[in-house]
């Protein structure tokens, strides 16, 4: 139906609804996948699989626990709890065959975060198969977060040097940073795993902004991305009514 994959976030879209009725709008919007943040731990993953299975919805990623601080694997004295999240979310991940597990870093900084969250991502890759992201998060959206921008990112993938530890990049996040995007996905794309889109400044639907996605996203495709486009953005009304935009993009 379309020229490129979309993947719904149920940690944005629906949020009025129960998760699993989120997993099942997915299927019936016609969407190729969906993508969790901390949701899938707390429900029975038979009934999650199989309302993924009914629709036939690989789960693209999902995220360790996110509780009030935005995850915590870069704070130091949350060091076991961080532990405790990432081998929740692989059991899940697991289950549930999702591709890649993100770990949040939490809110902290200075150099016993940053050991922290290295020997944590090192745990995570140590544990499992699946692929590992890291997110760069906007100060602009989350004050304090710890992987505050792309620089921080690449640093850290650089120091670790595995293959299967890979960006999550997420276009709001990095335009907050960066304003050329294409030149920027560009540059970071061997390090890319997964790419989320939204509106800028809004985070409403993709094309209410200063992103041009109708030219973004074929680049990044001929640039040599593959994946999944995930949409995690906050439908400026309702997700019917603003669900439209796809239509830019209709084979």
């Amino acid at each position: 139906m379309y020229q490129y994959k979309f993947s719904a976030n149920t940690g944005f879209l629906w949020r009025e609804l129960p998760f699993i009725e989120r997993i099942r709008q997915a299927g019936e919007y016609g969407f190729d996948a969906v993508e969790f943040h901390d949701e899938a731990q707390r429900h029975d993953l038979k009934e999650v699989k199989a309302v993924l299975d009914e629709y036939n919805l690989p789960v693209i990623s999902l995220n360790t626990e996110m509780g009030g601080m935005f995850g915590c694997s870069a704070i130091p004295v949350k060091s076991d709890r961080a532990v405790e999240a990432i081998d929740t979310a692989i059991e899940t991940a697991e289950y549930l065959n999702a591709q890649a597990i993100h770990v949040l870093s939490g809110c902290a900084e200075g150099a016993a975060a940053r050991c922290t969250f290295i020997s944590n991502l090192y745990y995570a890759l140590e544990n499992t198969n699946k692929i590992i992201l890291i997110e760069p998060i906007s100060m602009a959206a989350v004050p304090g977060y710890f992987l505050k921008d792309l620089n921080l990112a690449n640093t850290i993938l650089n120091e670790i040097s595995h293959p299967r530890l890979k960006i999550m990049f997420d276009c709001f996040h990095i335009r907050h940073q960066i304003s050329d995007l294409e030149m920027c996905f560009r540059e970071t794309l061997e390090h890319i795993a997964h790419v989320q889109i939204s509106s800028f400044p809004k985070r409403n639907e993709p094309f209410d902004g200063e992103i041009e996605y109708s030219t973004l996203i074929p680049s990044m495709i001929s640039a040599g991305y593959a994946g999944y486009f995930g949409c995690e953005y906050f439908p400026e009304n309702t997700v019917k009514s603003g669900i439209n935009w796809r239509e830019t993009f209709a084979s």
